[in-house]
């Protein structure tokens, strides 16, 4: 069940009315019931692994907390880490690993066929295989108390708006929440609405219809050259981050509907003036669990220099795995790594004094990060070669490379005029804007004629301009 679906714009409303008309005791069961129903409608074979992973987790961190000996609770997390990353192994990376060795013994002419498995990949897997694993070791290091209700726990693994994409949420956060009796505000409820609203936007209108172009050079790379690879690999950037905090725009909205605060996961990341500043606004539910979870226990920047880029350059290396197995992911991550090792040898710093200074290093950091979603978005490392090594082919020309790339694009003057004018340039207005402000409740604060022109323009612009066609989000492959 898709967000940008029919089937959730009639779930989403049955569960809103039938949570706010139950008592409190109850609505744990509607939103479990509602979560594996949610989890169900994408394969139902597959809850069978959710479960798994919540049982193990529920009963580990119960024995954990129980037990005094610290030996008994390391062997009891050791249990916990080992049988969820292993279900992840499995089912995303066993065949990647096995294809690599394969690859790599035949450069040494010692040649074995692959025995992979061809698993279908559980949408959802990563997020909350994370998101169990972060509770039992917050249950291990004393940072949070096991759930002893088996019900509530397992809702808050599979709390359905964050279920399949995230954010990834802490224990101290969602978890509680689930408990507390809440009551109906509709401040909140209207406030949910709208940023669902705008998450629709970023979604359906700006990802979709800009996805179009992009699949049509990335598919098919060496059809093209010059500036529609440039133009692509650009679209791309403003796809998948509307795509990704589109989503999380509308988990955060439909949680809000239930009274449930989920975490901010993006905060205008293409603004940012250092790598380090955009890791901080980039998916931060992910950013903040390897930081937490990874970065520190390895030492940090508590350790020696050398140790210290070290402990950089796993992490990225390791969240670059996290994203897919393939080694154009494992390269995305090492180029992010790389970049922060630099960024720490020389010092840089945000620039906040300067304003000429920082437009230059967010211009900079945009192309870096540009630079890097090329080998994100190939299909293998030789495509992302390609797209590098032929990407201002015929610049010389400027008129004709322009020209040319945008027949080459399957686009025209007026389409690329749409795309830059009403895709990409409120998006910048918005997300400028909320660096110093809440744009959703300025806006709320205006008189009512104002307010209800800009939503039913909003409205309308979905409407007309969405693409056609229920189009999965990009982070459902991870």
């Amino acid at each position: 069940m898709l967000f940008n679906s029919l089937q959730y714009a009639i779930f989403l409303p049955i569960i809103f009315a039938i949570y706010w008309l139950l008592p409190h005791k109850y609505r744990w069961v509607l939103l479990f019931g509602a979560s594996y129903y949610f989890y169900m409608s994408w394969n139902v074979k597959y809850v069978v692994l959710i479960l798994f992973t919540t049982v193990v987790s529920y009963f580990a961190a119960r024995l954990i907390e129980k037990t005094e000996s610290v030996r008994k609770k390391k062997a009891l997390l050791t249990v916990t880490l080992v049988s969820s990353l292993g279900v992840l192994f499995v089912f995303k990376y066993f065949d990647f690993f096995v294809t690599s060795f394969c690859d790599l013994m035949a450069k040494m002419s010692i040649y074995a066929s692959p025995k992979t498995l061809g698993l279908l990949l559980p949408v959802g897997i990563s997020f909350y295989t994370f998101q169990t694993l972060s509770y039992v070791i917050d249950v291990y290091r004393g940072n949070s108390k096991a759930e002893k209700h088996f019900g509530i726990f397992a809702t808050f693994i599979a709390f359905f708006p964050q279920l399949v994409a995230g954010p990834i949420e802490r224990t101290n956060n969602l978890l509680p929440q689930i408990k507390e009796e809440h009551h109906f505000s509709y401040e909140q409820a209207a406030y949910g609405m709208k940023i669902m609203a705008w998450g629709f936007f970023k979604k359906m209108v700006v990802a979709d219809n800009l996805a179009v172009y992009v699949d049509r050079v990335y598919n098919n790379v060496t059809y093209h050259e010059g500036f529609s690879l440039l133009a692509a690999t650009l679209f791309f950037a403003v796809q998948i981050y509307c795509d990704f905090s589109g989503y999380s725009d509308i988990a955060r909205g439909s949680s809000k509907l239930l009274g449930i605060e989920l975490m901010e996961n993006f905060r205008s990341p293409y603004f940012s003036s250092t790598v380090k500043e955009f890791w901080s606004r980039w998916h931060i539910s992910l950013s903040t669990w390897f930081r937490d979870y990874l970065y520190i226990p390895l030492g940090g920047n508590r350790v020696k220099k050398v140790r210290h880029y070290f402990n950089l350059l796993v992490t990225f290396l390791v969240s670059g795995l996290w994203h897919g197995a393939s080694w154009t992911f494992i390269i995305w991550g090492a180029i992010h790594g790389v970049a922060q090792v630099i960024e720490n040898i020389f010092h840089v710093r945000n620039e906040k004094s300067n304003k000429f200074k920082r437009i230059l290093s967010m211009i900079t950091v945009f192309v870096f990060v540009c630079f890097a979603w090329i080998f994100f978005r190939a299909q293998n490392l030789s495509e992302a070669v390609y797209v590098i090594s032929n990407m201002f082919s015929g610049i010389a020309q400027p008129v004709e490379y322009i020209r040319n790339g945008i027949a080459d694009m399957g686009m025209s003057i007026p389409r690329l005029a749409v795309a830059i004018g009403v895709y990409i340039v409120p998006l910048a207005i918005y997300d400028y804007a909320s660096l110093k402000t809440d744009v959703i409740s300025w806006v709320s604060e205006k008189p009512k004629f104002v307010r209800h022109i800009f939503y039913g323009a909003v409205v309308a612009i979905v409407v007309a301009l969405h693409a056609i066609g229920e189009v999965s989000f990009v982070y459902f492959q991870f």
